[in-house]
């Protein structure tokens, strides 16, 4: 039996998203606001699936590529099989500023 997925790895897979304009994964861009795993007992196959819900937000609400970022965290996360189900949510509170970025992450667009 597989352990079930935690808020961790979730957060590892994503760092395989990237926001197209900014060059940078989305957990250190600071787009994701939080993730919640839930056990999905209907889920076939039985084995421990669970539910992802992640809750994110933009750098800004006229974001040309937030069609695209959506597309990769869904594709991304539906590839694990312990998920069966991805639900991504637009939020704006928080707002994105700036100073959401991680320390890595302003390490790699030179903002140190």
């Amino acid at each position: 039996m597989t352990q079930p997925l935690t808020q961790d790895d979730i957060l590892l897979a994503l760092r395989d998203c990237f926001d197209p304009e900014v060059k940078l994964n989305l957990v250190d861009l600071g787009l994701i606001c939080s993730i919640t795993l839930a056990p999905d007992p209907h889920a076939t196959p039985a084995f421990p699936r669970q539910h992802v819900t992640v809750c994110m937000t933009l750098t800004t609400p006229q974001c040309p590529a937030s069609g695209l970022i959506f597309e990769q965290v869904n594709n991304r996360l539906a590839c694990i099989p312990q998920i069966s189900k991805v639900d991504v949510q637009l939020v704006w509170e928080p707002k994105w500023t700036p100073h959401r970025i991680s320390a890595a992450g302003r390490a790699q667009l030179g903002l140190e």
